[in-house]
């Protein structure tokens, strides 16, 4: 199992990887930057929030591990 403090170092790392994405489509997108960045900072804290629900399930998933 693994700890919350690493579930939530993986969730920030890959939540910056998603911003710097979303942010780059939002701006091509739309053309503003203004909105493509809301638009990738609402997408990033739903996703934040979405990943840390998703690993902490999953780590309490016996399935497939080995021992």
């Amino acid at each position: 199992m693994e700890t919350r403090k690493r579930s939530v170092t993986k969730a920030i790392i890959w939540n910056l990887l998603g911003l710097t994405t979303m942010s780059v489509v939002g701006y091509v997108a739309t053309g503003s930057a203004a909105v493509g960045g809301k638009l990738a900072l609402v997408n990033t804290a739903l996703g934040f929030a979405l990943y840390l629900i998703y690993e902490r399930v999953w780590s309490a998933i016996r399935w497939g591990r080995h021992v």
